[in-house]
């Protein structure tokens, strides 16, 4: 299963970009009980994020070049996000919008009331918690639970938590497991939102982190495969298709096989047709010759023959001996 780091900000200029995207792409694992022996275990998928604070701009345009002003890493899929954070109200129209010219729709909410609004009603793939700060509330089951059930992820960055301050790393740790405690282990994914290398760290170390805050490294494992892939998936759905149900796909393929089944089926109804001809002109069938004769034209035939042979009975001239 590939790795998912759904959160690189996106910045203008930003020379550590380039060097964020190498390291993600090839992070190394040491082996235990190795000598110098390592592995390359690198993230799969990375999503820039570029981030809105205040209104909505008029023009819906991705912010985030493609392709990007430098060379990316060729086994590196780059997708581009775009993080709302909810100071204003919104409604699922512009987020729509917004949707089309990114791959992936995100919102932060700033209090309780936001965060109910992002968990119940607003067409958004990622729920992108601020866990740095001191939160004026507590997390409900009821309401990540109903986030969850319509798709809906939450997300946590661990890149507060590796290079911030003592206060940033306690609130966040304090978070984390509120989080955890509250969604049960349900629709949670980790990423970086690291700006530079420094802060980022490999999937495996991401795994043993998340396992120390109490999400199990079973869970951890799939915050950042199985759970950021059904985000990107989703996401995709969400833009290509009505309602994530119904898709327009190209059937191009197909055509030379259903032509060839379309051919077998005339050609099938075509040899019927002859057959069907051929019957109707024979008039001498075997359904016909074969017919039985009922008793009472056997009796009339019979009786026809009796009549015949006594006529040609009694015309045979008889000779005259009386001349001779």
């Amino acid at each position: 299963m590939p790795f998912y780091d759904l959160n690189v900000p996106w910045s203008t200029p930003n020379s550590e970009l380039p060097r964020t995207l190498s390291f993600l792409a090839e992070s190394y694992l040491i082996e235990p009980n190795a000598d110098a022996d390592v592995c390359a275990v690198g993230y799969n998928v990375v999503a820039l994020n570029f981030t809105i604070t205040g209104k909505l701009p008029t023009n819906f345009a991705c912010a985030i070049p493609d392709p990007l002003p430098f060379v990316v890493p060729s086994k590196l899929t780059v997708l581009r996000r775009l993080t709302l954070v909810l100071t204003t109200p919104v409604n699922n129209a512009a987020l729509t919008q917004l949707a089309s010219s990114y791959d992936i729709l995100a919102v932060r909410p700033v209090d309780e009331k936001s965060l109910l609004l992002a968990a119940t009603s607003l067409d958004s793939d990622i729920v992108s918690l601020d866990l740095t700060q001191r939160l004026p509330y507590f997390f409900r089951f009821k309401t990540l639970a109903e986030a969850v059930k319509r798709g809906v992820r939450f997300e946590v960055c661990y890149a507060q938590g590796v290079g911030g301050d003592a206060v940033s790393r306690r609130n966040l740790i304090g978070n984390v497991q509120g989080l955890i405690r509250a969604s049960r282990k349900r629709g949670l994914i980790v990423s970086s939102g690291a700006a530079s290398a420094g802060a980022c760290r490999g999937p495996w170390d991401v795994i043993n982190l998340a396992s120390i805050w109490g999400l199990g490294q079973e869970r951890g494992y799939e915050a950042l495969s199985e759970e950021a892939r059904k985000v990107a998936v989703t996401a995709r759905l969400r833009r290509t298709s009505y309602r994530s149900v119904v898709n327009v796909v190209y059937g191009g393929e197909q055509a030379a096989k259903s032509d060839k089944k379309a051919e077998i089926r005339e050609k099938g109804i075509q040899d019927v047709q002859e057959k069907r001809k051929v019957h109707v002109l024979d008039d001498t069938s075997p359904a016909e010759s074969e017919k039985p004769v009922s008793k009472r034209e056997q009796k009339r035939r019979r009786k026809a023959e009796l009549e015949k042979h006594a006529e040609t009975k009694g015309s045979v001239v008889t000779p005259d001996h009386t001349k001779m």
